[in-house]
């Protein structure tokens, strides 16, 4: 197949937007931000570096305070992380290059050193497994505070607020992080959600704070500027296991979110980082439950990728890793051509070294 011809570099229209290809830059946290929550002046040549790519997600991005999992990961609400967002997402635009914002809230995955000492909340008080990631280094994950009925409210209107933020600094969109067990997944899974409450017990219980997220977001983008992250098999961080039911649970939210209207869902397939094993979820299958844009993700390479795309089983196909040490990677992927390796201690912490350095097959990468 001509590389001009193959289905992964072939235009798309996305909500509105007109992607130059099919290729998306999947959310990498990369922990360079400041204790404030403040990306770095670097973070814009990095991502404008990458501005080939049809559509950038950006990295994690906290919604609030309460929100933060992990050390040196941006925010969003401040009006000082707006404006650190704005020259990235000026950067992305001025190279041709289309942006969203990942809104973010880690529930029990964090660390009360991360909260002044107050306790990480979860909709249940369930300890999860492993350990957090905080300025002195990694430490145990510890019980969680069970949120009161009455504080939900309060996280939708951040999450709200957050994505006014997100309009403000220049994104073309924002994508709600709904995976990867942080708390809305949290919310939605019977094995961390043990509520019994009007939040929990029933599938459409265990949906209805999620789906306020959602519809807060959507009030001020509008469901066509709006993507949502999900990950029916994914059993981490945290060691959660799966629902006892992903398949009609999944189903049933992805029915609930289609009345929204939004402009993609974002899938990881398998486990992040690790197995592509589907593991009993049959991913075509949700897909038809959704009628936006279907975005594949987890371990693809190209031929993957183009096959995936050739048999219409996803509209986009999001790569992660391989941006990292590679900020042409759509020339690469296009020629053929090697794609280089970033060695792990590059990935989390540290500065513009092993971040917005990397050279190009012809030198350094212009931003």
């Amino acid at each position: 197949m001509p590389t001009e011809t193959a289905p992964l570099f072939t235009p798309f229209t996305l909500g509105g937007m007109e992607l130059k290809n099919r290729i998306v830059m999947a959310p990498l946290t990369r922990s360079r931000s400041s204790e404030a929550g403040i990306v770095p002046d670097y973070a814009a040549t990095y991502y404008a570096q990458r501005a080939d790519a049809g559509l950038i997600v950006s990295e994690a991005t906290n919604i609030s305070a309460q929100g933060r999992g992990y050390a040196k990961t941006p925010g969003i609400w401040t009006m000082e992380q707006v404006e650190a967002w704005r020259p990235v997402t000026a950067a992305v635009h001025a190279h041709g290059g289309r942006m969203v914002l990942q809104l973010w809230h880690t529930g029990r995955i964090s660390h009360p050193d991360l909260h002044g000492g107050a306790l990480p909340v979860a909709p249940s008080a369930l300890k999860p497994e492993g350990q957090a990631f905080t300025n002195d280094g990694l430490k145990d994950h510890v019980t969680p505070r069970a949120l009161e009925t009455d504080e939900i409210p309060a996280i939708v209107e951040d999450y709200r607020r957050a994505a006014q933020g997100a309009k403000e600094a220049g994104f073309d969109g924002v994508e709600v992080h709904s995976a990867n067990n942080y708390l809305l997944e949290q919310f939605i899974r019977d094995s961390t959600n043990k509520r019994s409450d009007r939040y929990g017990g029933s599938v459409e219980n265990r949906l209805r704070f999620p789906l306020e997220v959602v519809a807060a977001v959507v009030g001020v983008w509008g469901g066509d500027h709006v993507g949502i992250r999900i990950s029916p098999g994914t059993n981490q961080p945290g060691g959660a296991p799966v629902d006892s039911d992903p398949m009609g649970t999944y189903g049933a939210y992805l029915d609930a979110l289609a009345q929204h209207r939004l402009m993609y869902v974002h899938d990881i397939e398998g486990v992040t980082q690790m197995s592509r094993d589907a593991d009993g979820i049959d991913y075509p299958s949700l897909r038809k439950r959704f009628a936006g844009a279907y975005i594949a993700n987890n371990n693809y390479d190209l031929a993957l990728a183009n096959k995936t795309l050739g048999e219409h089983g996803a509209d986009l196909i999001s790569f992660g890793r391989p941006f990292i040490a590679n900020p042409d990677l759509i020339d690469r992927l296009r020629s053929g051509a090697p794609l280089a390796e970033a060695p792990k201690k590059y990935w989390y912490g540290g500065d513009a070294v092993g971040y917005s350095d990397w050279p190009g097959m012809s030198g350094p990468v212009q931003a």
